[in-house]
Formats: C-alpha cells, structure tokens, sequence
C-alpha cells in the first residue's frame, strides 16, 4: 500500500509538473509580453503639415504631399473599405510597432498605434510579435532575420516606395537590407504578382479559412498604392476569400502587386481619427490589439 500511495504521489507530482510547464508555454508564447528593443519612430512634423495646403473630408486627405481617398465597396456580400493613396515621395509610406517597441506579444490597438504615430491613415500589419520566424525589416531596420520556411512568400517595400513578393528561401533579410528593403512583411500569402492573380480558390493560410475579415496593401503605379480592409463574420458581411480579394484587387483597383496581411479579429483600418471598417472576431466587437500597424502620415 505504501509502494502504490508513493507511486500515486510521483504520478500526481509529475501531473502537475507538466500541466504548469504546458501553461507557462502557452503563455510565453500567446500572452507574456517580452520586450526585444525600444524604438523611436517617426511622427508627422506639426509644422510641415500646418504649412501644407491641407483638405479633410470625411473620405479624403490631402496636403500637397499625399492624397488619400476613402470609397466603400460591395463585394461578395462583403463591405470592402479601399484606401487610394498617391504619394510625392515613399517616405511617407511607413510601419509602426505597438507601444513604440520591437518584441512579442507587445500589443495594442491599430488606432492607438496610429494615433501615437501621427497617422493620416492606418490598417493593422503582419502581426510579427505573434510568431518566433519570418523575417521583420521596418523603417530600414533589420530586427529579425530568421526565416519562417524556404516558401515563405514576403512582400518587400523598397526605398523607392517599388513593391517586391520574395520567398524567404530564396534571399536573406540581410541581402534584402542591403539591397534597399525599407519594410518586410512575412505573412501572405501574396495575392497578385507581376499584374497576374498569384493565389488559386483553394489557397488559405493556415491562421485563417474561407471567408473572413481581410486586410491588404497594394500597388498600382509608382508611389500610387491601395490600402484594403474587408469586414466579416457578421450577418451584414461575410467577409472575402483569398481568391476573393485577389480578383477584387486586380479587377477591380487595377493593381500589379497585392500581399495579405493579417486578418481576422485584427483587421483594421484607420483614418483622420476614426476606424473606419468594423472589426470583429466573430465573438466580440471591436479592435483587437495587435504588434504593428502600416501608415501614411
């Protein structure tokens, strides 16, 4: 009997040992937040706006510098928000981290990032801080550079303001720095590619299925881009497959290159101080906090 109650013992013990250490993974990975490196990151300059001959409506911006233009979109039994975008020079084409630092599960909401950063217009990123691999280059800084898989498609943002799909098998984070990378996206999958549809009906990745909320940045011309926010899982909208939103942004907007961002409860998009789509998990209504957010300001 005292050989049975002590192997009982041991038996609980390790129970317990390991049902603590499965929880401490699952928190270091989902919810601990680790803070890798502070950032300073660049804010609008009050006295260059003032300057500017500066027009706000409800659905556009302009100051001489850019133009952003809001239009709603029904597609798919979907509300589609578009953001049309011309810029006199790429610098104003920018990337912000949650709570102006580089680390995991640092979060917050896409329109308190935008907000602190001095946004005229801003959607959610690619959700860097939630994963370990891919590679993360932002303002011209190179913060990680281990590779998700060989086939891991990115989208690089050059100086220039040119847009680029690369495979993380194929080129170094390092080699993409050195040849003029400003920003660095590792989610995807990319959606249009040399002006051609680069997705299939049946290709989804693997944090989001069929149809749901989207989010997506696009190219059309030279310094003239699209921002693209779907809402979803509602009784109003569905929300867009990949194939969906790749035609869409083809077809319809006309772009040469089209990348997927992180969608979901995370899709979000932001102007002139107000959200713009109607972000939802699906279970609750509202933003959710993300690491990183993709501006204009």
């Amino acid at each position: 009997m005292k050989l049975f109650r002590k192997k009982y013992a041991w038996a609980a013990f390790y129970t317990l040992i390991l049902t603590a250490f499965t929880a401490y993974v699952l928190l270091d990975a989902l919810v601990i937040p680790r803070s890798y490196a502070e950032v300073v990151q660049a804010t609008a300059n009050p006295e260059a706006t003032a300057q500017a001959d500066t027009v706000i409506t409800e659905d556009s911006y302009s100051d001489g510098n850019m133009t952003v233009t809001i239009t709603e979109y029904r597609v798919d039994g979907t509300s589609v928000y578009v953001a049309d975008i011309v810029l006199s020079s790429a610098d104003a084409l920018k990337t912000a981290f949650a709570q102006s630092t580089y680390g995991k599960n640092v979060k917050e909401a896409t329109s308190e990032i935008a907000a602190e950063a001095g946004a005229v217009l801003a959607i959610n990123g690619d959700f860097y801080g939630a994963r370990n691999s891919g590679y993360v280059i932002r303002n011209g800084v190179l913060y990680r550079s281990k590779a998700a898989s060989a086939s891991q498609e990115d989208l690089v943002i050059y100086k220039d303001g040119s847009f680029e799909i690369v495979c993380e098998g194929d080129v170094t984070a390092e080699e993409l720095l050195e040849a003029g990378a400003q920003q660095v996206f590792s989610f995807g999958p990319a959606l249009v590619a040399d002006g051609e549809i680069a997705v299939t009906s049946d290709s989804e990745v693997d944090q989001a299925m069929t149809s749901n909320p989207r989010t997506a940045i696009g190219i059309i011309d030279s310094l003239h881009y699209v921002m693209v926010v779907s809402d979803g899982r509602t009784s109003e909208s569905a929300g867009l497959t990949l194939m969906e939103l790749a035609t869409f942004m083809r077809e319809e907007l006309g772009v040469t290159t089209a990348y997927n961002l992180d969608g979901g409860g995370s899709s979000t998009m932001w102007f002139n101080g107000q959200i713009i789509n109607n972000p939802t998990d699906g279970r609750s209504d509202g933003e959710r906090s993300v690491s990183d957010i993709v501006y204009i300001g």
